[in-house]
């Protein structure tokens, strides 16, 4: 069992028997929950990744975004796949990587149009740019996961 399967019985065997209402609250959004702490530790990758980029390395900061953000897609993909939304069919992986890709190039052009306004044009911070565009991505990303990349097949459901 991956260790983040088992992270999160831990988890689950802890809140459901300390704090069953807070449980059943989270139980019942689960799925956006784990999104979150997917979304946020990709995004934490992203962060730590576009600071190296162009904080230390000084790279272009469309250029810098881009590199982060393909270094936080590889940790995004395998969060989301394997355990927010909890699908383990390897024959449909081919295609769900190609709609993930899709997904993400799309991603990929609205983080540098966001960060190229929000920093070139209005001049916010790179890394509260990044903050800012990656929560709007994240809404988008989470029911173009859920509905088209990973959902479930009649066979699965």
């Amino acid at each position: 069992m991956p260790t983040i399967n088992r992270l999160y019985y831990c988890f689950h065997a802890f809140f459901s028997g300390h704090y069953p209402r807070l449980f059943r609250f989270c139980e019942e959004r689960k799925a956006i929950i784990k999104f979150f702490f997917s979304g946020a530790f990709a995004g934490t990758v992203d962060l730590i990744a576009l600071f190296i980029f162009h904080g230390l390395m000084h790279w272009h900061i469309v250029v810098a975004t881009s590199a982060a953000f393909l270094f936080s897609f590889m940790v995004s993909f395998s969060l989301q796949k394997l355990w927010t939304f909890r699908n383990y069919n390897s024959k449909r992986l081919p295609r769900q990587l190609v709609l993930y890709v899709g997904a993400a190039f799309i991603s990929m052009n609205l983080n540098a149009a966001g960060m190229h306004i929000l920093v070139t044009s209005l001049g916010v911070w790179y890394l509260l740019s990044q903050i800012i565009v990656n929560l709007c991505l994240g809404v988008i990303n989470f029911f173009t996961y859920k509905f088209i990349v990973f959902r479930k097949t009649k066979d699965e459901a």
